[in-house]
């Protein structure tokens, strides 16, 4: 007997698959991708009284016809990996919908659990679910559960310990009326099987098992193999090629889907009770958020006031990072002119490190409330519903509205962004999002918004920022409607997208994704941006005749020097900004901290600092026209490293990796010249 079982969690998207496995593995669990493939993976353990399970999250699917990759991934796990036992997480108040890949995994032969989520909704319309009568129709353990409450977790994993070993329950009794004496069929598969199909279907079922026998031998579950012949299903006819020409002439594949479904629909029948009763909320809210004419500027509005409290709020709390960093630094200074540092180390940890790292630190107020309310808006069910709304604007530049989910995504980190293309089918349409999803304000761009637009704009900072995020989205759709133009082929597409219930946020699914990000960000604060300011102040200290005193005469301004042309049009004449824009390639949040190093402001996300960086920048020419252009050139260049790695791990080609990267940067450089020069003609 195996000491630990693995236990698949499958289920559709939306139906709370993944709250209730973070509510078994918490922040404690694997991540990683499917072996030659880039769709995530995600793994955790856990113990319930001296049973241990391996949890596997599997991706949202709404059936196992092994059509999508996830599909495929699916039910190759099924099938070819030591899965003990099934979790099958359905939407208690959808079950008609969430039945059809029950019973396609019930008819899979493996163990299945069903577990039956959002049970609060299903009170909330006024219904209720017969669960003495359901499990006796599929013939598996049915447990209601909350995903959200955590209630019915250590239930659901009783279940499933138990029935690990368990056929489906003999004394199934899911026929209607008198099906049984009706059929013909020489078996009486009624006493059985779950899905049981017309004599014609049945009849041809035996005949293709027999001829699978004879040809192959033993096979796991016959009848399923037989089924999926019929069906003319392209793996299992490729894996166990067999004539059945003189058993089946067409495919049997929508016969089988429509007498599945009018199964369910005897299930719901017999079990929901007033299915009808309470109109939800749902509609009601629906009718405004999807509005065709009301829809985009109710999503703008929504977006208006994330950045409207990731503005206010977030500079509440700042104001505590201001004073411990400044304190920080102030102590350290002090310690080391005690301890008679030399003047290098101290301009090396203070100016350099506390300065840059320092400088990015103070932002984790904004980044925080950020993550908070994407998160908010995310498990609320709202999200789908900007994708259902962008459809029509989408469509008319080539793309599905589910081109829109990886720019929503965007707004938080381009790196998983990029990686949701993969949900497109068609590798044009995918190549055309991957290049303007970066377009998108992730959060690392978030500092750069609320310095300068905090220094520059003042009491209009928010509008100058959030301006930021209208012209990443429009940039976006621009370029891909002049892609669309000149493609020689127009192609119309179809939205298919499922409309999940809006829900009460669960705090501990938000806090899970929101503290997840946040170790993300002082991950990064203390690796790549804490290298990238030992590196800017080294450039800066150190020239060709070694450690000099005259910044100028510094690696980092001949290297800035160089770029001076270049940027001059856009505005952004100053060596010290083609360093920052430099080092940004590593993460965006170094062009803050750059700025920190370079014009030697230790704490310059305060009020002092500020005034100190627009009194410098003041005396270069450096108006609030000129720190627009910078916002707009640090949106929309060439995303930071870890982005262009994805992009090459998905495109899977240095060539079109490379142009990518270029058509960026110049895109960056075309717009940001036209804010500057046709501001200039105005200002």
């Amino acid at each position: 007997m195996k000491n630990e079982l693995q236990v698949g969690f499958i289920g559709n998207p939306n139906c709370g698959k993944t709250t209730l496995f973070n509510a078994y593995t918490g922040a404690k669990l694997k991540v990683a991708n499917w072996p030659g493939v880039t769709v995530e993976k995600k793994e955790g353990a856990m113990k319930y009284h001296e049973h241990k399970f391996r949890l596997v999250d599997l991706p949202g699917i709404y059936s196992l016809t092994s059509y999508t990759m996830e599909e495929k991934l699916t039910r190759q796990y099924i099938l070819e990996n030591d899965v003990d036992v099934i979790i099958d997480i359905a939407d208690a108040s959808c079950l008609e919908r969430n039945l059809y890949l029950t019973l396609q995994l019930i008819e899979l032969g493996k163990p299945v659990v069903l577990a039956l989520n959002m049970m609060d909704i299903v009170a909330e319309r006024g219904m209720e679910i017969d669960l003495h009568r359901l499990p006796e129709m599929l013939g598996i353990p049915v447990i209601p559960v909350s995903a959200r409450k955590k209630t019915g977790l250590d239930i659901l994993m009783h279940a499933v310990a138990h029935h690990k070993t368990n056929e489906l329950d003999v004394n199934i009794s899911h026929h209607h009326n008198n099906k049984e004496n009706m059929s013909h069929h020489v078996h009486n598969h009624h006493r059985e099987y779950v899905v049981v199909y017309s004599d014609e279907i049945e009849d041809k079922i035996d005949a293709v098992s027999e001829l699978l026998s004879e040809k192959y031998g033993e096979i796991w579950n016959l009848r399923w193999h037989a089924i999926k012949l019929l069906e003319q299903d392209e793996e299992i006819v490729n894996k166990y090629p067999l004539d059945i020409s003189h058993i089946a002439d067409r495919s049997y594949e929508t016969d089988i889907i429509n007498q599945k479904y009018d199964l369910i629909e005897e299930i719901i029948e017999e079990v929901v009770v007033n299915k009808s009763k309470k109109a939800h909320a749902t509609d009601a809210v629906d009718k405004l958020l999807t509005n065709r004419y009301l829809g985009l500027p109710m999503f703008l509005g929504i977006m208006a006031i994330v950045f409207f409290l990731t503005f206010t709020v977030g500079d509440l709390l700042k104001g505590v990072f201001e004073y411990g960093i400044g304190w920080f630094s102030d102590t350290v200074l002090h310690l080391l002119k005690n301890i008679g540092a030399s003047p290098i180390v101290i301009s090396l940890i203070v100016d350099g490190i506390i300065a840059g790292v320092g400088g990015i630190l103070t932002f984790l107020p904004n980044i925080f409330i950020l993550f908070l309310a994407l998160a908010i808006l995310e498990d609320s069910g709202y999200m789908a519903r900007v994708a259902y709304v962008m459809d029509s604007i989408m469509s008319k530049v080539g793309l599905s509205g589910r081109a829109f989910i990886p720019m929503l995504l965007g707004f938080g980190c381009s790196v998983p962004a990029v990686m949701a293309s993969r949900a497109l089918e068609d590798k044009k349409d995918r190549f055309k999002t991957i290049l303007i999803t970066p377009f998108m304000s992730c959060s690392a761009r978030l500092p750069i918004y609320v310095l300068f637009s905090q220094m520059f704009f003042k009491e209009h900072a928010m509008l100058a920022a959030y301006s930021m995020y209208i012209i990443g989205l429009v940039t976006a759709i621009i370029i891909a409607l002049v892609m669309n133009v000149s493609s020689k082929k127009s192609e119309m597409h179809t939205l298919l997208i499922e409309l999940p219930e809006y829900k009460s946020p669960n705090a501990r699914t938000i806090g899970i994704y929101v503290l997840d990000k946040v170790k993300d960000y002082l991950t990064k604060a203390g690796t790549t941006i804490f290298i990238a300011s030992i590196g800017i102040w080294v450039i800066m200290n150190f020239g060709v005749h070694g450690l000099t005193k005259d910044i100028s005469d510094s690696f980092a301004a001949g290297l800035g020097k160089l770029l001076v042309p270049v940027l001059a049009p856009a505005g952004l004449g100053l060596w010290q900004i083609g360093v920052a824009l430099i080092s940004g390639l590593a993460a965006k949040e170094i062009v803050v901290s750059s700025f920190s190093v370079l014009f030697g402001i230790t704490n310059i996300n305060s009020n002092a600092g500020m005034d100190n960086l627009v009194s410098i920048l003041s005396h270069s020419g450096f108006t609030s026209l000129n720190a627009y252009s910078l916002m707009v050139f640090c949106l929309l260049y060439t995303p930071c490293i870890a982005t262009i790695a994805t992009i090459k791990r998905e495109l899977q080609s240095r060539k079109w990796t490379a142009f990518v990267v270029f058509f960026q940067l110049v895109t960056a450089w075309v717009v940001a010249t036209l804010v500057y020069q046709i501001g200039s003609i105005f200002l």
